[in-house]
């Protein structure tokens, strides 16, 4: 849906909601539109300013909304199961994490599923490479 500022050839504005633009070139185009003024049926696309909504950062007073304790209970949840299929079926490479990234990726050793552990720089030279990896927050298991 589309919303145009609209005016007739009396000058009078008025607003008008249309499935596309296509749809009102159509109507405009047959004049099957009229001012709901005075009924004129020379109506014309009206100057409008853009509304361009700009995302404004909190405001101190202004409290910022943080999930329940349901919705954190969720996804913690989700990334222990996360963890658990991670361990369960990847090798754990500590902290050559970005060396056995880069065996695998240019085929000296055999594909497989890894994780472990890489310094900032280290993540910043795989994504030069073009080596994919993904960081997963590690959340603790239940029973620790």
């Amino acid at each position: 849906m589309i919303l145009y500022d609209l005016q007739c050839a009396k000058g009078h504005r008025f607003e008008a909601w249309f499935r596309d633009g296509a749809a009102y070139d159509q109507l405009s185009g047959r004049r099957k539109l009229a001012c709901p003024l005075c009924g004129d049926r020379r109506v014309e696309k009206a100057v409008m300013a853009p509304r361009i909504g700009k995302a404004r950062a909190p405001q101190a007073d202004q409290p910022v909304a943080k999930p329940s304790k349901a919705v954190m209970g969720e996804h913690i949840k989700a990334l222990r199961e996360l963890r658990r299929k991670i361990e369960d079926s990847c090798d754990y490479v500590g902290d050559e994490f970005a060396e056995e990234a880069r065996k695998i990726h240019y085929g000296e050793t055999d594909p497989r599923g890894i994780y472990g552990e890489t310094s900032k720089e280290e993540a910043e030279a795989l994504d030069e490479e073009g080596i994919e990896y993904a960081r997963v927050p590690w959340v603790p298991r239940e029973n620790s």
